[in-house]
């Protein structure tokens, strides 16, 4: 049996949802955008979270920031310090304030704003005693030897290779203290390499399991929560014991972001 631990998680409303223009292969400005879908979606990925026991805190949405919906990208927090997001596009760059301030005011004070672009949770996936950083279309590679001297947890540099997984939380999930799925075609050989050598017993996500961001998911050891059209992942996830509860995010995949997106993890000291 899994034993499930209780996480402490911040959201953002998607209020101001749309897709007005692109940063990455998913996002067309042309196609329609159903707001209220999307807030109906996101919110019941918020009930999902309490009914499993999880605290949800919510930052108040700005308006003419229509991706603040997507937490993760906000920060890192681990052991109560907060690092918080350098966004590299204009038009996300006065998400990262807007997520400091909130840290600040809510019981991580002191949260440092990165000093070179660096995309938070969307880049660095905590795995027990380790970071796992993402580099290649967004956060800059400099921003792993700072995460790691703020932190004091040791960062393992992965190299993303595939536009369409532009951030690691698109590729990669981590399942528990020592579990990990990934998608390997998402990275360079070199980073395939050293996840096989870390994690030789890691699950692989399929071909179809990434075209639907299954990746892109939360788990509290036991229920993980992920898009429902990850069907071989979830298979492979009841094999291995753990609970699958997937969800439907598709309005929110239009600009490129699901379930592990819109939930930064808040990690307060022990």
């Amino acid at each position: 049996m899994r034993t499930a631990r209780r996480r402490h998680y911040l959201m953002c409303r998607p209020t101001y949802f749309d897709v007005v223009y692109s940063i990455n292969p998913w996002m067309d400005p042309g196609k329609p955008v159903d707001t209220a879908l999307a807030v109906a979606q996101w919110e019941r990925l918020r009930e999902v979270y309490e009914g499993l026991g999880h605290t949800v805190e919510l930052i108040d949405p700005v308006d003419g920031l229509p991706d603040m919906v997507f937490a993760a990208n906000g920060g890192t927090v681990i052991d109560g310090r907060a690092l918080v997001a350098r966004f590299r596009d204009a038009e996300r760059i006065a998400e990262g304030p807007a997520y400091r301030d909130w840290l600040h005011n809510n019981g991580f004070p002191g949260p440092k704003t990165a000093g070179v672009v660096n995309e938070g949770e969307g880049d660095y996936l905590l795995v027990g005693n380790m970071l796992l950083a993402g580099t290649g279309f967004r956060s800059d590679p400099r921003s792993h030897a700072e995460a790691q001297e703020f932190f004091g947890y040791p960062v393992i540099s992965l190299t993303l290779v595939d536009p369409n997984y532009y951030h690691l939380d698109t590729a990669l999930s981590v399942l528990d203290d020592e579990t990990i799925a990934y998608y390997p075609p998402a990275f360079s050989p070199g980073s395939q390499a050293v996840l096989l050598r870390l994690f030789p017993d890691a699950v692989i996500a399929t071909d179809d399991d990434a075209r639907v961001f299954g990746l892109n998911a939360t788990s509290d050891g036991r229920n993980v929560v992920l898009p429902e059209g990850a069907m071989d992942l979830a298979e492979q996830l009841r094999a291995r014991g753990f609970v699958p509860v997937g969800l439907d995010l598709s309005e929110l995949l239009k600009a490129g972001g699901s379930i592990k997106c819109c939930t930064l993890e808040l990690r307060s000291a022990a």
